[in-house]
């Protein structure tokens, strides 16, 4: 199934919630229809914009020509054995819904990244992290619709190249790459990943908590600290933690004893953006209908009527603070469209 809209309104399709449109509206849920679009030259591709849940962009423009929407949602078992099992989702699925299904199943790889807003093929695209893990673990393969060329095709979880909150997808090689199927690769004896300290001091010392008891914690410690997009316009997490070297770290330790690192990759530490955003003085700041969370430093919050220009303005603000303070340039997280 395909269906063609035309002046399509995007404001509750963005958790922003900013105004936009989108001049043609394509939802889709087979593959063969969709490329029979494209042999056809039915369909405007010269600048495409690939949207799931529109958790993870900022919509800059007032207008957009082509917006493609996956709404295919088919869970499908491949392969089982003893130990693992490979699991097929469309990439219109809920995330968080998606987890829910794994761990009610004791399938394990993706607790510890529950309520995580987004959809199944955004997942791979940002390579989205958090509490001690990435979904670039579980990824074993991605399959993809090339939009320019109208065929179909799959990539290994190597050709992904992911990295911190990084893929190939990324990359300006894939701008007509619609991820259209991701599969997994999941365990049936799940191991517990409690590296992350926040994560583990929930539970009692010695306390050895099953996939579902860790789902429930990491979403009760996202509720604490992160705002619904559906009462406060975000986008999550605005900015990448920063990744430095061990020893740029140690001589900012030297004047900032209490900052917190942690390991990365050998010689490099990652630094808690909000961590240096809160220092900066930033935390709970509010400009019009703008501003920063006061429990999460990390996200910018859109009041009401916010627009873009306002919402980046304030970014930069950031941007220029950290950058004076500490030396440390922030990378924004969020997509600006």
């Amino acid at each position: 199934m395909i269906k063609i809209h035309q002046n399509y309104p995007l404001k509750q399709s963005n958790s922003f919630g900013l105004e936009s449109t989108a001049i043609v509206f394509i939802e889709v849920d087979d593959p063969t229809e969709l490329i029979n679009e494209l042999n056809n030259n039915t369909i405007d591709i010269s600048n495409p914009l690939f949207l799931g849940t529109g958790s993870n962009i900022l919509l800059n423009s007032f207008e957009v020509s082509t917006v493609i929407k996956v709404i295919n949602k088919d869970i499908t078992v491949l392969e089982e054995s003893r130990d693992s099992v490979l699991i097929k989702c469309g990439a219109g699925m809920n995330w968080d819904e998606f987890v829910e299904w794994t761990v009610s199943r004791n399938y394990g790889g993706l607790e510890n990244l529950s309520l995580i807003p987004g959809s199944v093929g955004a997942a791979p695209i940002q390579n989205i992290g958090a509490y001690g893990t990435e979904v670039a673990l579980c990824v074993e393969s991605v399959i993809i619709i090339d939009i320019l060329n109208a065929r179909k095709f799959s990539l290994s979880k190597e050709e992904c190249s992911f990295g911190y909150r990084d893929s190939r997808f990324k990359q300006q090689e894939s701008k007509f790459w619609l991820v259209w199927e991701v599969i997994f690769l999941l365990e049936k004896d799940p191991r517990i990943n409690l590296s992350y300290k926040p994560l583990k001091d929930s539970f009692a010392a010695n306390y050895q908590p099953d996939i579902k008891e860790i789902r429930e914690a990491v979403i009760r410690i996202r509720r604490s600290k992160l705002p619904d997009p559906a009462e406060l316009g975000n986008a999550g997490s605005f900015f990448k933690n920063p990744v430095v070297s061990a020893c740029q770290a140690g001589l900012m330790k030297e004047n900032h004893p209490d900052m917190p690192t942690w390991y990365h990759d050998p010689g490099t530490v990652k630094i808690p953006a909000g961590w240096l955003i809160e220092t900066c003085g930033w935390k709970g700041f509010r400009r019009g209908q703008t501003g920063v969370y006061p429990k999460q430093a990390l996200v910018i919050i859109n009041f009401g009527d916010a627009t873009a220009g306002e919402i980046l303005g304030l970014a930069n603000e950031i941007q220029q603070s950290v950058k004076s303070e500490f030396g440390i340039k922030l990378e924004m997280e969020v997509r600006i469209v």
